[in-house]
């Protein structure tokens, strides 16, 4: 069985990272992709319910707690506040089997193969001067990119898409 590959999406925060993905996920199924996505958060969040038997013996002290149903599985794992999360280290747990492509939104100080996401009215800095793995720039507005960086449309999914599909997933892997 083959490793999914890994492409990210990197930005600045409220440039439209999940609203892209959300429209991406289902065109790339519409291809017979098995799509999975590791979404990385700044902030603490709770997928658990206060009062629930699960969250009740987390709070107890147990990690990880696996709660299954028939419909899903979740893990939940308490992690050291202070310590630094990598993509590789997530990429090792995610449940990775039948998948083509793993989507990643965010570690975007790591190097994988990312796609930029820009809107020139934000005023924000390009990150692909600094980062040579980016391998597009999707931008709300044209831009002039570097010979060998494409420049998608931000709001033409069906083309994010079709870079994906055609160009990303069919280049050789490291």
């Amino acid at each position: 069985m083959s490793t999914p590959s890994v492409l990210g999406f990197a930005a600045a925060s409220g440039t439209g990272k999940t609203s892209l993905l959300t429209k991406l996920i289902p065109i790339l199924k519409a291809h017979n992709l098995q799509i999975g996505v590791i979404k990385h958060s700044h902030h603490d969040f709770e997928i658990d319910q206060p009062g629930k038997d699960s969250f009740r013996l987390r709070e107890a002290g147990a990690t990880p707690v696996m709660l299954v149903s028939r419909h899903r599985r979740a893990v939940i794992s308490e992690l050291s506040a202070d310590g630094d999360i990598s993509l590789t280290e997530q990429l090792a747990l995610f449940p990775n089997a039948g998948l083509d492509l793993i989507l990643v939104e965010g570690f975007r100080h790591e190097s994988y193969p990312k796609i930029e996401l820009c809107r020139p009215s934000l005023g924000k800095p390009l990150l692909y001067p600094e980062d040579s793995s980016i391998i597009a720039i999707a931008s709300d507005q044209p831009l002039l990119t570097p010979p060998g960086l494409p420049c998608l449309d931000l709001n033409d999914a069906e083309a994010v898409a079709k870079f994906i599909i055609e160009i990303f997933l069919k280049r050789p892997r490291d």
